[in-house]
């Protein structure tokens, strides 16, 4: 099992087993190189720890722990054993950081496991037989040769809108996930697991926007201090938005040295944002690496399938190969991730109040004359193209309120309706009225948020963040051995966001303007002023001509999906035909379907790694 993890830690490897347990971990040495390792025991050897992460706030509960404990190491990670000790699950809402861990308790025979505020460290568990599996990965736990594949329809059903699986299901039958902000303890009358955290939006910050800008700014100097912890060098992604800019220009402040900063870009102008990365690597004294990226993503597709033990996705392209270019220099690098979901960043937030402004014309004029010149606009298959926002507007309209958010959500993949074509009438009765929103919808009705806006952010943050955002973050660095350590996803930082009023948040309709106000402090007006974009590529483009529209093609035309009866081939077709006609921009969905075949195949249809990189140099052709 270990050694399916080899990658989450190439430096070392650690075992302690008895009767009852077998606990194994691998090393990926940031803190206490040479004497950190794991699995660790406290004083009597009564508790054993293995930990996957970081503990920002361990030097403060260290020095107040060495009074009534002996540390065996200086390793950030053994203060949760001696808290453990001391205030048994209480533990985790002590811990400032990114965790996955388990104590095995030698005497009352109880496994405890944690898991970090957002959900930045992932953890997987099962029952087979009687066993209790866990691991940091899904294929440590097929690697044991308890566990199997066995695909779990409705998972794929909610993974076709969301991208995501909410909730403790994953795309395999019994495989589940520990949420984030949760705890479990497995003793003898079963398994027990309980939520320590969430944000709470509902009492907003009494002070001035200037004095919330200051306190915003001293928190955020002091998170990326935080995240600097580590006895290796740490380095940032720098993508030439905002929120990536601003941490590396505060690390870049804070640190001794040219800064070493890492980024992507592109041929295609509109998409290309290293121009302003460089500008704010040179600002800084940085020491930039980029690299530019071509139309060749098909041929990473399979290994970011095994990483991901999911489709891949477009954002975990980047990711990917960011973390590798950092990856040569580097063990650690921070990340811009959670910014747009703590600060009101994505533009889906302002168009809701747009979509209010627009559904506020007078109903005959807006259906009669604004609709048809809405419909009556090209296709450029460009980045966030005005096509594509004028049937996102016209589509919205017909909505109101939180089934307007779920739409929002998966507006670019399949909605309810449209997977009704997708799937299989048999696949369909299988999977019964399972509808993607009610996770969604339940949150976003929760009692911890009231303003609209507040409530679209607490439901990212619940569901979005841990289940998409921070597991691809996660596997797609992992992959290349790099730790990604991300700011915004600090809770005590979420904390205080929660807590500006949301008309700051997004004041009238400029997005991330708390954000962007601190940002006018370290960044070229050029920077804070720009949309988001991120490590973006012009897969519209792309999947039209060229290699990657070959491998889509074929790959979907001979579909085991088809075959298998669960997807239905007419509804792939026609989507293949409006996109590579002009007609619609589906180059989400159609790499959505690409990559769930690929892992299809791999996972389920008997084709091996050395199967999938032969496909895509043929550019998808069978050949099995």
């Amino acid at each position: 099992m270990t050694d399916a993890l080899v990658h989450r830690g190439p430096d070392g490897s650690g075992y302690y087993q008895n009767e009852n347990v077998a606990l194994g971990h691998r090393r990926l040495s940031i803190i206490d190189i040479e004497g950190g390792h794991q699995p660790i025991s406290n004083e009597d050897g009564g508790l054993v720890l293995v930990c996957n992460g970081e503990i920002y706030n361990s030097p403060e509960l260290r020095t107040g722990l060495e009074q009534r404990h002996t540390f065996k190491t200086t390793t950030d990670v053994e203060v949760i054993l001696h808290l453990y000790e001391e205030h048994g699950p209480a533990c985790v809402a002590m811990l400032r950081g990114m965790f996955a861990f388990a104590i095995w308790d030698t005497r009352r025979h109880t496994l405890f496991l944690g898991r970090d505020h957002l959900g930045q460290k992932p953890l997987f568990y099962c029952q087979v037989n009687g066993d209790f599996l866990f691991a940091s990965e899904i294929k440590a736990l097929f690697a044991s040769r308890r566990a199997r594949p066995d695909l779990d329809l409705e998972g794929l059903w909610h993974y076709m809108s969301l991208r995501l699986v909410p909730g403790l299901n994953t795309l395999y039958k019994g495989i589940r996930k520990l949420p984030a902000a949760s705890t479990l303890l497995l003793d003898d009358s079963g398994i027990h697991m309980a939520r320590y955290w969430r944000p709470d939006f509902r009492h907003t910050r009494r002070a001035s926007e200037r004095d919330l800008v200051e306190e915003l700014d001293a928190l955020l100097v002091e998170t990326v201090r935080m995240h600097l912890l580590s006895d290796v060098r740490v380095g940032a992604f720098i993508s030439g938005g905002i929120d990536s800019t601003l941490i590396s220009a505060i690390a870049a402040n804070v640190t001794d040295g040219p800064f070493p900063v890492f980024s992507l870009g592109v041929e295609e102008a509109g998409f290309n944002e290293l121009p302003f990365a460089r500008s704010v690597a040179d600002r800084y004294g940085m020491e930039m690496h980029d690299l530019t990226v071509r139309p060749n993503l098909v041929e990473l597709i399979p290994d970011m399938i095994r990483q991901m033990d999911e489709p891949a996705d477009p954002y975990g392209a980047g990711i990917y190969q960011v973390s590798k270019l950092a990856s040569q220099t580097v063990k650690v690098a921070l990340s811009g991730d959670g910014g747009d979901e703590s600060f009101a960043g994505y533009d889906r937030y302002a168009g809701q109040r747009l979509v209010d402004y627009y559904c506020a014309l007078p109903a005959v004029f807006r259906k009669g004359l604004v609709d048809r010149l809405l419909g009556a606009v090209p296709e450029t298959f460009a980045y966030k193209s005005m096509a594509q926002k004028a049937a996102w507007l016209r589509h919205m309209s017909t909505f109101s309120d939180a089934d307007r958010y779920l739409e929002s959500l998966t507006f670019l993949r399949f909605s309810h309706a449209s997977k009704q074509q997708l799937f299989t009438a048999d696949a369909r009765r299988v999977i019964g009225d399972a509808s993607s929103g009610d996770a969604v919808l339940d949150e976003y009705h929760s009692q911890h948020a009231s303003d609209v806006v507040d409530r679209m952010l607490s439901t990212d943050l619940m569901i979005r963040v841990p289940n998409l955002n921070l597991q691809i973050g996660d596997r797609m660095s992992m992959a290349h051995s790099l730790e990604v350590r991300c700011p915004f996803m600090d809770h005590v930082l979420v904390e205080f966001a929660a807590t500006i009023p949301a008309s700051l948040k997004l004041k009238h309709l400029r997005v991330k303007h708390m954000l962007r106000r601190v940002g006018a402090r370290y960044l070229p007006p050029e920077i804070v002023r720009r949309r988001k974009q991120g490590f973006g590529f012009p897969l519209g483009p792309w999947m039209r001509s060229g290699q990657l529209s070959l491998f889509v093609q074929r790959v979907l035309e001979d579909s085991l999906l088809v075959r298998a009866g669960i997807l239905a081939d007419d509804a792939i077709c026609r989507l293949l035909s409006e996109h590579t006609g002009g007609r619609v921009d589906h180059n989400y969905r159609l790499w959505l379907l690409a990559n769930t075949e690929l892992w299809y195949r791999l996972n389920f249809g008997g084709h091996t790694m050395d199967d999938l990189h032969a496909l895509t140099r043929q550019g998808g052709r069978q050949t099995r």
